[in-house]
């Protein structure tokens, strides 16, 4: 969930960068995961398998293939890696659902709309049984009539199938959405364990909003997991403390639920978020601050209705390079990683179990990619090799993971050319392959 209104920008330009085409392989004993990249300059999708010894990637015959979708501009995998949703559109805004197939290549299947317009970044819950979609603008408003946006919430069936989307109102302009695991322990009187929370980045400040400062909204997920048993609608509850402006509560008669009370503040222009896989901590990445802001998520038992509450680390903010778009965790949760689109680089931290801080390897080096990283992913089924997607060079470049530092060194033959403009990317494992788990 990430790369978002910038890619809507560039797209009025007459930026125009050679679609590429890497080597199809001839086997995949050695796939350990793929990797799909979306265009935003000709609404198409690659495919790539990882060479588990090197990481190396080499694009799958038949790929790239078109979208039904147009100006994809992020896109989610489930859990088990079993089907991928691309996000596109503007004012007839919907989801792709592609399956994947054991030979990696990609099967379309559904296109429902989203209940709003201008999608900007897309969640699942760690169940697979829902996906979130936050989007700019409810319907009726745009970019000639500003307006408050919303999140679509669409039920994952078994076989991949996206159900009918609910829908939530959220303040103006989110930019960012992330989902937690659900919880192991009591969070509070009233919040019993297996709670699911939404976090929403609402970058704010708007012709009807001015002088309103960016905030993270909280909210308790509508999700039960019972011994694996997945129950509710997923559906969106602002938890005690989230906060809507005034001026949104009652725009145009609109209805807005939530308390008053002090805003979380979420830097001067958040743009992306995740929440690191214990369900411990949330981080949001700054765009005009260079900074990452850490937050934890409250699991003190004596703040009776106060589970999923955000408190800002004290060690908190952390700098980045310029213009972070996207911030992701490894798998087994212990680095964080965050593009910097105008340095053309990937900051990488480590996470502090204890009390969430990030330690820089950033600090020593940053790892250079190709111009204009956008999107970050790393590969589920061993958890060392990373890619971004670089928006302006048409590619995506790769880097190993250290295990013992985080810091990342170039895979041979870095980058690799995509499709033209690519605003995202994402992995999922080989079916043959297990995921990394992480043990909270």
């Amino acid at each position: 969930m990430k790369f978002n209104t910038m890619i809507r920008n560039a797209m009025a330009t007459t930026l125009s960068l050679g679609l590429g085409l890497g080597t199809v392989a001839c086997s995949r004993d050695y796939t350990a995961d793929y990797v799909y990249s979306i265009s935003a300059g000709n609404g198409t999708i690659s495919a790539f398998a990882v060479d588990f010894q090197t990481g190396i990637l080499t694009q799958l015959s038949g790929s790239p293939v078109a979208l039904n979708v147009t100006n994809p501009t992020t896109l989610v995998a489930t859990p088990n890696g079993q089907n991928i949703y691309v996000i596109g559109g503007t004012q007839n805004s919907q989801v792709e659902q592609l399956s994947v197939g054991t030979d990696g290549k990609l099967y379309a299947q559904n296109t429902p709309n989203i209940t709003g317009t201008y999608p900007v970044a897309a969640a699942i819950d760690s169940t697979g049984s829902f996906l979130y979609v936050a989007y700019k603008y409810q319907n009726g408003f745009g970019p000639l009539s500003v307006g408050p946006g919303g999140v679509s919430i669409f039920p994952i069936a078994a076989n991949g199938n996206l159900g009918t989307p609910l829908n939530v109102n959220v303040g103006n302009n989110p930019v960012g959405i992330a989902v937690s695991v659900p919880t192991t322990t009591l969070t509070s009187p009233s919040v019993p364990a297996g709670t699911v929370y939404v976090y929403v980045a609402d970058a704010e400040g708007s012709a009807y909003s001015p002088g309103a400062s960016p905030t993270i909204l909280s909210f308790q997920a509508n999700i039960s997991n019972n011994n694996g048993t997945v129950t509710g609608n997923g559906i969106l509850t602002p938890t005690t403390g989230t906060v809507y402006n005034n001026s949104l509560r009652t725009y145009q008669g609109l209805s807005f639920s939530g308390s008053t009370s002090s805003a979380l503040i979420a830097g001067v222009a958040p743009s992306a978020i995740t929440v690191e896989p214990t369900g411990r901590y949330v981080y949001v990445t700054d765009r005009l601050n260079n900074e990452i802001y850490g937050y934890a998520i409250a699991t003190n038992a004596t703040l009776a209705n106060h589970g999923g509450t955000l408190t800002p680390l004290l060690s908190s903010p952390f700098n980045t390079g310029l213009y972070p778009v996207s911030i992701t965790v490894d798998p087994r949760g212990k680095y964080i990683y965050a593009t910097n689109y105008n340095s053309n680089t990937v900051s990488s931290y480590s996470i502090n179990s204890a009390d969430g801080s990030l330690g820089g390897t950033a600090t020593v080096g940053n790892f250079t990619t190709a111009t204009g990283p956008t999107c970050v992913t790393v590969d589920p089924a061993l958890g060392i090799y990373l890619y971004a997607s670089n928006y302006l060079d048409g590619s995506i470049s790769g880097g190993q993971l250290s295990p013992n530092t985080g810091a990342l060194t170039a895979t041979i033959n870095t980058p690799y050319p995509t499709g033209t403009l690519p605003s995202c990317v994402v992995a999922v494992a080989n079916g043959s392959h297990a995921v990394q788990i992480v043990n909270p």
